[in-house]
């Protein structure tokens, strides 16, 4: 006999764990001797089984979210693996928010990451089709001091509905627990809807993934590429009032730099390594200013192929990896080796945008018999695959720390 469960849905269980501070504590409760299975024997003794083991996968997560960094309250928060996968990281959510203000619909809320920005400056309606979630954005809020703010409601965002407001919405893309789609046109809502969206609100964000097809589907709209600690994050979809005068946009956090421009409104020169080659940071290659950037900071390219910029002086910039140019080789494993000799290097770090380059093939075969740390940079140079051999400048390095 198959015993029926003792939690109807989702959203009952995880009333049931909320009301179980004691199987958190048991979880937490140090014990050196006990392994892993010892530990859910002596919890299934005291809790459903149910609730045991969706304590023990939400404390799991909770470590993760911590060892992250996306979330500085994630020891408490209520979350699942793929709402914290596609939820927005604090800093980025607290940069988008400054945009708004009054009342925001925050559609696709998940976990509510975004919520939980927004909400610091504005009334916020966070929806979701999942009861669930929405019951964890409420939640989360609390632990934010937010939740007067917050208002969680369960709708299909697709359908008509209260349009009041400033939109934010972060369509999934993984819909229907399958593999994370980079087309706009095969994520939830779909694009079809998203527009439809954009012409009801007067002005909002579509949060995307940088990695998605957003060239060319939306008109009238301010795309901004947004970098964490150099690692492209998101791609948000300024529309409306909201929309910038600006097509394109990257910005740097935690600094803040930003940069708007149009893409084809600047070109530089394609000459040799100078005494320094640049590596920008990805948010400015995804949003298309590279040479928009190389032609505020006088700086030329290496080739039309390659993003790696070149010039006389070392820079400071949030923007930049400063690397000081050693010497220029062809790309042959002899004479990189020779190169590594010459300059003492004990360790390198391999650099390598788009030549096709097996990176621990080639660390293998490198006589790093020195002391001081190098940096290979294999690209094309003027048409031909050379390496830039360099090392990083110090106060390149100190800006990455």
């Amino acid at each position: 006999m198959i015993e029926s469960s003792p939690f109807p849905d989702e959203s009952s269980l995880l009333r049931a764990l909320r009301a179980s501070p004691t199987l958190f504590e048991a979880i937490a409760r140090p014990n050196s001797k006990e392994t892993e299975f010892h530990l859910q024997q002596r919890l299934r003794s005291e809790f459903p089984v149910e609730a045991v083991v969706a304590a023990l996968t939400l404390q799991d997560i909770r470590r993760k979210a911590a060892a992250s960094g996306k979330f500085t309250r994630a020891d408490r928060m209520w979350l699942t693996p793929t709402g914290l996968e596609q939820a927005t990281s604090e800093p980025i959510a607290r940069h988008k928010a400054q945009r708004f203000s009054g009342t925001v619909w925050d559609f696709c809320c998940g976990i509510g990451g975004d919520s939980l920005a927004l909400a610091e400056r504005c009334e916020v309606h966070s929806v979701d089709l999942d009861p669930a979630m929405c019951l964890r954005t409420d939640w989360n809020a609390e632990i934010y001091g937010v939740h007067e703010q917050v208002h969680t409601v369960v709708a299909d965002v697709s359908q008509p509905g209260d349009r009041d407001g400033l939109l934010h919405i972060d369509p999934d893309r993984r819909p229907g627990g399958q593999q994370r789609m980079r087309r706009i046109e095969d994520c939830s809502p779909n694009l079809d809807v998203l527009r439809t969206l954009m012409s009801e609100f007067r002005g909002g964000a579509i949060k995307l993934s940088p990695a998605s097809n957003f060239g060319g589907k939306f008109s009238n709209v301010e795309i901004e590429l947004v970098s964490l600690h150099g690692e492209c994050k998101e791609a948000t979809i300024w529309f409306g009032e909201l929309a910038g005068d600006q097509p394109f946009r990257a910005t740097s956090l935690p600094s803040g730099e930003t940069i708007a421009a149009e893409p084809l409104s600047a070109r530089v020169d394609i000459t040799p390594p100078r005494a320094f080659v640049f590596d920008p940071d990805p948010a400015i290659v995804r949003a298309g200013l590279l040479d928009v950037l190389a032609e505020r900071l006088q700086l030329t390219r290496l080739d039309d192929a390659e993003e790696y910029l070149t010039g006389d002086e070392p820079l400071r910039s949030p923007w930049l990896q400063t690397f000081r140019v050693l010497e220029v080789i062809p790309n042959n494993d002899r004479e990189v080796r020779a190169a590594c000799r010459r300059c003492g290097f004990g360790s390198v770090e391999i650099k390598c945008r788009h030549l096709p380059i097996e990176v621990e093939r080639v660390r293998r075969k490198l006589p790093l018999e020195g002391t001081k740390p190098g940096v290979l940079i294999f690209a094309r140079v003027l048409g031909k695959a050379q390496v830039i051999i360099s090392e990083r400048n110090a106060e390149s390095l100190s800006n990455r720390l």
